[in-house]
């Protein structure tokens, strides 16, 4: 049975786990963090395609047990008049439905589904280096401690030692934005839950959606230089909301108080994404993720890519059996979709392309289904 190392426990790590074990593939993940979640703080929405992912993965459940539906669209400019309401996604499904969660809840979730599964997950072990054999290929981790596989899958995100193996001085850049996102617990804005509403600023692009309990999720988008390491480390909640709050205050909209009603922590990021035509995979190492194709959060598609990749690298290891055609296989259906979430992501970033309301990337709109479905072979769907 083939072995693979999986380096990274996060959305990415732990799907491809679930979809290489469903594959009968022999996994183990291993993780840097010393727990379940690094980023307990940051949500994030997953797509219709993400939840496509997930079926797929017959994780629906263990999912859908965490966050809340979201079903339709509302979109408002800077005077706070409603300029369209409409369906998002596939709402008509509940499984698919548009879902808003903490990120680290959702690791957390997919992680003990792993677990459940029977699939070995180590915490607290650091990849150093990656020998790179004929037949075999081993991780070196801080700790002292070795995993040898056939196969290993780079999922250990922006930061990537095993980009940093397979591109040599490949590195994320600056997307254009500065990223804040928060709760505020509340009165909750007008208008109601079961929706995302986009807030079109003069200073910035804003979003939040309510959960049923009442707690507002939100996040801005300002267009900048990027924030220096220190100050991201270092500032406090108060000096970002005091920071931010008089931007929207420009407008007349529910941002300016949801954000100044923000109780605890506010984080802040840099927008990055990776250059297009990184290498993705050599000899018998690939990554996946943000670790290969990581874009500016506007279009809110990244933890839904992740999942597509764990679906399709699964299918494509199951139905070739040479690696070397299979990760071909594996980046020729996934490249073009990828790199076009980078390119429309990076222009919504920068002012220069008006959102689509969905965030669905193209092309190719029946795409998911054709290439997540797992009862067709990869090679079947992807016209090989």
């Amino acid at each position: 049975m083939t072995r693979v190392l999986v380096i990274g426990g996060g959305i990415a790590g732990t799907a491809v786990a679930l979809a290489l074990h469903k594959a009968g593939l022999e996994v183990a993940v291993y993780e840097a963090h010393p727990d379940t979640a690094e980023d307990i703080g940051a949500f994030l929405t997953l797509a219709s395609n993400g939840m496509r992912a997930l079926a797929q993965l017959d994780a629906t459940d263990a999912v859908t047990a965490i966050g809340f539906p979201l079903t339709s669209l509302r979109l408002l400019d800077s005077q706070g008049t409603e300029l369209a309401h409409a369906p998002m996604g596939e709402a008509d499904d509940p499984a698919l439905r548009y879902r808003c969660l903490r990120r680290g809840e959702l690791n957390a979730a997919l992680q003990a589904e792993a677990v459940r599964r029977g699939i070995g997950l180590s915490h607290g072990t650091r990849l150093l280096s990656v020998d790179d054999g004929r037949d075999h290929v081993t991780a070196r981790f801080a700790d002292g401690s070795t995993a040898t596989g056939d196969l290993l899958i780079g999922a250990d995100g922006l930061n990537s030692t095993v980009r940093r193996l397979i591109a040599p001085g490949v590195r994320p850049g600056y997307a254009g934005q500065r990223v804040f996102y928060g709760y505020t617990d509340g009165a909750p804005p007008p208008g109601g839950t079961g929706h995302i509403t986009m807030v079109r600023g003069t200073e910035a692009a804003f979003g939040y959606a309510v959960s049923p309990e009442g707690e507002t999720y939100w996040f801005a988008r300002v267009t900048g230089e990027p924030l220096p390491a220190d100050e991201l480390t270092l500032a406090t909640p108060a000096a970002w909301r005091d920071l931010l709050v008089p931007l929207l205050r420009k407008d007349a909209t529910p941002a300016a108080d949801i954000v100044a009603a923000s109780s605890g922590r506010v984080m802040v990021t840099n927008a990055t994404e990776m250059p297009l035509g990184t290498a993705w995979h050599s000899g018998r190492s690939l990554i996946i993720g943000d670790a290969a194709h990581a874009a500016s959060p506007a279009t809110g598609q990244g933890a839904s890519m992740a999942l597509e990749d764990a679906v399709v690298l699964a299918k494509s290891l199951r139905d070739i059996a040479d690696t070397r055609t299979a990760f071909s296989v594996y980046e020729a259906c996934r490249r073009p979709r990828v790199e076009h979430n980078i390119t429309v992501s990076g222009q919504m970033s920068r002012g220069t392309h008006a959102p689509s309301g969905t965030g669905r990337p193209r092309p190719g709109d029946d795409e998911p289904a054709r290439l997540l479905d797992w009862d067709t072979d990869i090679r079947t769907s992807a016209g090989r």
